[in-house]
């Protein structure tokens, strides 16, 4: 091996290594192994750089600001509103509408943006017709997954890979090209939710108080202000009062009086009497009350509406997967300040937390239980950080607009079905027309694009490049060859498609798939066959972990949201691969010969 494939294969083990650990964010990683291609030599800066001008990256970037145009209509929230009223009507036929709309959805719009609208509504759902949401949302989350594989834009592992296709000298993926393979495993997964799947899936989350549900009573108590202490005709400095402890002011309440005050986001003036809701623990307010300037209030059973008077609101949130929060603690980023929320608890990895909040790491898929203004809930909404759970229709629409966002989607559709234009170009035109018709501002549009994603596009297309260039892919493509030649080119496929799904359980999907795709492609010049069965079974697979929840963005969003345990999506999502793997072993090469 030359000096050149020594060094792809140690940033090859680098890659794998920052990708399936927390140390650095995953498009810092691309671009730490970017860096490093171009430092070396191995590839020149208009090969390094080709990943921000590729093709899949431009599309990739269009397509989450035409999803988000057409969210901002509220076309989705109304349909999911009519289901609802059918679910509540005949549950399993309902369910079963609801679902099929869903991965309808997913394969013209990022699937993504699909499964965020609906899991408030999946949840409201469950508290209406009495089933636990964990019933609910894992079922959402894989229709999502479902139908993002059956077109090209339906997800984005579909658009690079099909972008690596054309930059191998091979033909691009054409719109439809997937749907084939993609009905034949939509149809799989339904038939095995609906037998098999949804009655194994535990019942995690109940439907009950968000205060009880986060384990909240211990940590919520009164106290009354005495005539000694020193706050008495001072306004509420929460920082000096609590300073050196776990504790939050969440209200202030005023006696005589019919008015609630709230002391985070009023000048409050305390008084002798006056009554503060605070959140922490015993041991916290103990060393609180030792100052004798306070006098503990009778405790009681507590409910949401003690939390949700006056201008204060519970909202629980999740944490978006790829966020800007993720790996930051709320001391770091101020969280009060930048959200106006008081983080009241986390539910992270199952486990749910209360106490040092300001040091706990966040990360995607967390879900946090906030008490904070209703003024400020459109805001929290509307920050691509989160992903808000427990509200339904706190988001402003502009229905009107719906008249241009769905022609303009589906010219997009049709001008690279009926190849007209390439897909990239059909979607800046479609994004274009978003803006000039107002379905979306321009700064929605800039905040609509996930930039951690397009960095990762843009870090590891040149990766895969110079696996490409050095030769790195071919030695790694002939030991593929070498341990499943035997058995034929459809044994080297499975081989394929079973490892991009093992990989992909622990790291970003596109990540898995722009490493694989060119072994595909050097494994099936090897055998002397067609690159495309070789190509198919990586861009599927690559979408299809369901083993894991930080396998595809949305099973990590209903991860927190649905309360379940690691090893339920195991549990469920194991039998799924398994079937998914032996009818990509039987039909890929059906529809795509060799």
């Amino acid at each position: 091996m030359s000096i050149e494939v020594i060094f792809v294969f140690i940033l090859l083990a680098v890659a794998l290594f920052l990708f399936t650990t927390d140390y650095v964010s995953f498009d810092v990683a691309a671009l730490l192994i970017l860096a490093a291609l171009l430092l070396s030599g191995i590839l020149t800066p208009k090969e390094g750089f080709s990943g921000f001008s590729n093709p899949a990256t431009l599309t990739v970037a269009a397509m989450f600001i035409l999803s988000d145009g057409l969210r901002r209509t509220g076309l989705l929230n109304r349909v999911g509103a009519y289901f609802t009223r059918r679910i509540e009507q005949h549950y399993w036929t309902g369910l079963f509408l609801m679902l099929a709309f869903v991965s309808i959805c997913s394969a013209f719009i990022n699937n993504t943006a699909v499964v965020v609208i609906f899991i408030p509504v999946m949840i409201s759902v469950a508290g209406r017709v009495g089933v636990s949401p964990s019933k609910l949302l894992m079922p959402l989350s894989f229709a999502g997954i479902f139908g993002g594989i059956s077109t090209l834009i339906g997800t984005s592992t579909n658009i690079l890979v099909s972008s690596i296709a054309q930059d191998n000298g091979l033909a691009a993926f054409s719109m439809f090209e997937f749907t084939p393979m993609g009905l034949i495993f939509l149809v799989a997964g339904f038939v095995y939710l609906f037998t098999i799947g949804i009655k194994r899936i535990p019942e995690r989350r109940k439907n009950e108080e968000l205060t009880k549900g986060y384990e909240m009573q211990a940590y919520l108590t009164d106290v009354e202000v005495r005539e000694q202490s020193n706050l008495v005709g001072q306004k509420l400095d929460e920082e000096k009062l609590t300073r050196e402890l776990d504790l939050d002011v969440l209200r202030i309440f005023k006696p005589d009086s019919e008015t609630n005050s709230s002391a985070q986001r009023s000048d409050v003036q305390i008084e002798v009497g006056d009554v503060l809701r605070i959140r922490g623990s015993a041991q916290e307010l103990d060393k609180l009350l030792e100052s004798n300037e306070f006098v503990l209030k009778p405790t009681h059973e507590w409910l949401d509406v003690d939390l949700e008077q006056s201008r204060d609101t519970l909202v629980e949130a999740v944490v978006a997967p790829d966020s800007s929060l993720e790996g930051k603690t709320l001391h770091s980023i101020d969280f009060y300040e930048r959200f106006g929320a008081v983080l009241l608890a986390v539910r992270q990895h199952g486990q749910t937390e209360q106490e040092d909040l300001g040091e706990l790491r966040l990360e995607g898929g967390n879900t946090l239980l906030l008490s904070m203004s209703k003024d400020r809930m459109r805001e929290i909404n509307n920050d691509r950080s989160f992903v808000v759970a427990s509200k339904v229709g706190i988001t402003r629409y502009r229905p009107q607009k719906v008249y241009f966002a769905l022609p303009i989607i589906f010219g997009v559709v049709a001008a690279a079905a009926f190849n007209l234009v390439p897909i990239v170009v059909s979607a800046l035109a479609g994004v274009i027309l978003m803006i000039l018709t107002h379905c979306i501002t321009t700064e929605e549009a800039y905040n609509a694009v996930n930039w951690k994603v397009i960095m990762l596009l843009a870090g590891v297309i040149p990766l895969g490049i110079a696996m490409e260039k050095t030769g790195a892919a071919t030695l790694l493509a002939d030991q593929m060859i070498f341990l499943l030649s035997d058995m034929g080119p459809r044994a080297v496929l499975s081989g394929f498609f079973l490892l991009t799904m093992a990989v992909t359980a622990i790291m970003s999907n596109n990540a898995s798939a722009v490493l694989l795709a060119p072994i595909a492609i050097e494994s099936a010049h090897t055998l002397g066959v067609s690159a495309y069965p070789f190509l198919f079974a990586v861009t599927f697979a690559a979408s299809l972990s369901f083993i894991t929840p930080f396998g595809y963005q949305t099973n990590t969003l209903i991860y927190g949201a649905g309360q379940y345990k690691f090893a339920d999506f195991t549990k469920i999502g194991l039998p799924l691969n398994i079937i998914f793997w032996i009818l990509a072993t039987v039909f890929i090469p059906i529809i795509w010969p060799f």
